[in-house]
């Protein structure tokens, strides 16, 4: 590294390379670097003469910019994707410095001249020889008007118009520009130059006639008893700068750094308005508040002499940042109050340093003193502190100031940070939140290889080994949290059935374990294993009488596997078929006598078994064994299915074979409007009086007038 210069959060770099790389957060984890446009072929091969930047927030693309000197005499500005040269020939320059707000630009040149120019090169503001050939150790702004030149034992400032002031020094110096001046820095005392504001100039000026001078002069008189207070004050009423006197008085006392000329001032400012008709005073207020923050800013045990316009422009956010980061918490908490701020960061990063200085006094101990603090600050985060307990190795104490915490999702997320899952779960589970539940079931089960155990246990046939160790501990964690184990069963149903399983055997709840058991026999590719699974099923069920009926079915289930798994030797098609579908399909194949002992061993009720052999039947296309299946006996569930099965597959002449005799004449009203034969259809919704069949039939015979008639007629004397 050759160069380097820093800005905010930012930093550049220049390599022996002469190739560029900035920062722009170093707070980034992790630094990401980046490379600007190469300035090689721009400076010869040669390093830079001078390098300054001109910060992002201060360039018109809000791009960082690098200017650097060449041996040329012309000045390269650089950014991340161009290097442009200038084509200048006031050099070749020695010192760069750039003004507070990036619009100007103050160079030294080789041959002895201070020369100041705008940032984009455009104009050329003025021109100083200091008759120094030598180039000066610092070349600095002075706020944004005046240049400091520093060679040894000698400051120079120079003016916008050429004027100049010279002051010496003994010891070596340091100078730090700042928005309204320049910090002088030496081995005994820190000073600050700038120019005299225009409102301290107008007052204490020898032979001063402004307004502001006038009633500054018009207190010192009222202060003495003099009558020429009052002839001051009509002078500046006459001339209607009533207003601009108080207001330029109130500013004079803003710039000033003693307290009593400060008071002076403010005093003259409330002497001028109670003789304005109207005036707003919340500046006045305002000035007067933000001066006494700035005197106790820079009192010598605080030591930040700072100004008024640097106070204005860093904000009073930033000055209690500083203040807390120096440690000042008691300062930066009565600032806080005073200003009416929230003084949550103060009181957080406080606690903190609590937490790290009391090794020594007990975790209940640190955490009553800092919630008797923080409960000041409703609705205030403890993650922060917690966060910072536990880096130190308090990992109880993190815990217990976790518990102050307003917002569980992120005591969650801290107390996964700690690898403290339990509380974590719990926290989780009393907020509500289904996500985070998860999100930490999930990592449970990751810590505990939930997965791979479970996978272990999914190779393992007929399953009747304990759980492992690691997965009891699992187990034992989420046994007493209902909304947990809904969720992680709600998980497992899904995604991980042999863990929903375990954990039904853990709990030792036999009639969900059986029930999942079913689940899973189907999961089997043959009727003999899914059978030895099921078997697992009845045992569980034939613990209590009231699970009786579903230990039978399962046996009876076992029994038509076991049926099954016989005739897949020879007909594939049974397997993995319900009991209806294989009596189907028996009796398709013409295996009645199978169908009917199956009827018989599971007590298959007639109703059922008639609808499945007419539908078998109809399917195989044996209609004449349907006829004498219909004349064997009066059919338990009527003749109607006969004569619809009849019609879904077309078989009209069939169906009024079988219509005639069913004895219900709607029943056969309706079957015939199936079949589009209206006039039976008309006779026998006449002798039902069925009005609902009626009035079908009078939209359906529209053509046919005669008949439409007739049916209306049974219509009207039907519905009277």
């Amino acid at each position: 590294m050759a160069e380097c210069h820093a800005w905010g959060t930012g930093v550049v770099i220049l390599t022996k390379r002469n190739q560029l790389y900035a920062v722009n957060d170093l707070s980034d984890t992790p630094v990401q670097p980046v490379r600007l446009a190469d300035p090689s072929e721009g400076l010869q091969g040669q390093p830079p003469t001078a390098m300054t930047i001109i910060e992002p927030q201060l360039t018109r693309s809000n791009a960082l910019e690098v200017l650097l000197a060449s041996v040329s005499g012309s000045i390269l500005t650089v950014t991340e994707t161009v290097c442009e040269d200038q084509n200048l020939r006031k050099g070749p320059f020695t010192k760069m410095a750039v003004t507070p707000n990036g619009k100007m630009l103050a160079c030294f040149t080789e041959s002895g001249n201070l020369w100041v120019c705008s940032t984009d090169f455009q104009k050329n503001l003025s021109e100083f020889d200091p008759k120094a050939r030598k180039p000066p150790l610092q070349l600095v702004w002075c706020g944004t008007d005046s240049v400091i030149l520093y060679w040894e034992k000698l400051l120079l400032m120079v003016g916008p118009y050429g004027d100049w002031v010279k002051y010496s020094y003994r010891s070596p110096l340091i100078l730090i520009p700042e928005c309204d001046g320049a910090r002088i820095i030496s081995n005994e005392k820190c000073e600050f130059l700038h120019r005299v504001p225009k409102a301290t100039e107008d007052i204490f000026k020898i032979g001063s006639d402004e307004p502001s001078a006038r009633l500054h002069d018009a207190m010192i008189c009222f202060e003495r008893k003099s009558a020429k207070a009052d002839e001051l004050i009509r002078s500046i009423k006459v001339k209607n700068a009533l207003v601009q006197a108080v207001d330029g008085c109130i500013e004079a006392a803003a710039h000033e750094f003693d307290s009593k000329t400060q008071r002076n001032l403010l005093k003259a400012s409330a002497h001028g308005k109670t003789f304005c008709d109207y005036y707003n005073a919340d500046g006045f207020v305002e000035n007067c508040k933000t001066l006494r923050v700035i005197n106790n800013l820079r009192h010598p045990e605080v030591g930040i002499p700072i100004t008024f316009l640097q106070y204005q422009k860093a904000g009073a956010e930033t000055v209690v940042e500083h203040l807390v980061n120096r440690h000042l918490h008691f300062l930066a908490y009565r600032i806080c109050e005073f200003l009416k701020m929230k003084p949550n960061r103060v009181l957080i990063h406080w606690a903190c340093c609590k937490v790290r200085k009391t090794l020594e006094q007990s975790d209940e101990d640190v955490r009553d003193m800092i919630h008797r603090k923080l409960i000041r600050c409703a609705g205030i985060s403890y993650v922060e502190v917690a966060q910072a307990a536990y880096d130190v190795g308090r990992k109880k104490l993190a815990t217990l100031i976790l518990e102050f915490e307003p917002s569980p999702r992120e005591q969650v997320k801290l107390l996964m940070h700690m690898n403290e899952h339990e509380l974590a779960l719990q926290k989780a589970i009393e907020a509500g939140d289904t996500d985070w539940v998860y999100l930490v079931l999930l990592q449970l089960m990751k810590e505990h290889d939930i997965h791979e155990i479970a996978a272990y246990m999914a190779q393992q046939s007929g399953q009747t080994k304990e759980p492992s160790p690691t997965h009891l501990r699992f187990m034992k964690m989420i046994q007493n949290k209902p909304v947990a184990c809904d969720l992680l069963l709600a998980y497992a149903r899904s995604q991980n059935p042999v863990l929903m399983e375990e954990f039904y055997r853990f709990t030792k709840n036999p009639l969900e374990l059986a029930r999942l058991t079913v689940q899973l026999s189907y999961q089997k590719s043959s009727a003999n294993d899914r059978a030895k699974v099921l078997s697992e099923s009845k045992k569980l069920l034939s613990n209590k009488p009231e699970w009786a009926f579903y230990a039978k079915a399962t046996e009876e289930q076992i029994k038509l596997l076991s049926m099954q798994d016989l005739d897949a030797l020879t007909r594939g098609e049974y397997a993995r078929k319900p009991l209806s579908d294989v009596m189907f399909q028996l009796i398709v194949d013409g295996n009645e006598k199978k169908a009917q002992k199956l009827k018989t061993d599971f007590k298959v009720p007639d109703k059922r078994y008639w609808w499945l052999k007419i539908k078998a039947l109809a399917v195989s296309g044996r209609w004449k064994e349907l006829e004498t299946f219909c004349k064997e006996k009066r059919p338990p569930i009527g003749y109607g299915p006969f004569v619809q099965i009849c019609l879904e597959h077309d078989k009209t002449g069939d169906a009024l074979r079988y219509i005639h005799m069913i004895d219900k004449p709607s029943t056969r009203a309706e079957f015939y409007i199936k079949m589009d034969d209206y006039e039976n259809a008309a006779k026998d919704a006449i002798a039902a009086k069925d009005v609902k069949l009626l009035s079908l039939l009078v939209t359906k015979t529209r053509e046919n007038k005669p008949l439409n008639e007739q049916i209306r007629s049974h219509l009207e004397a039907a519905s009277q």
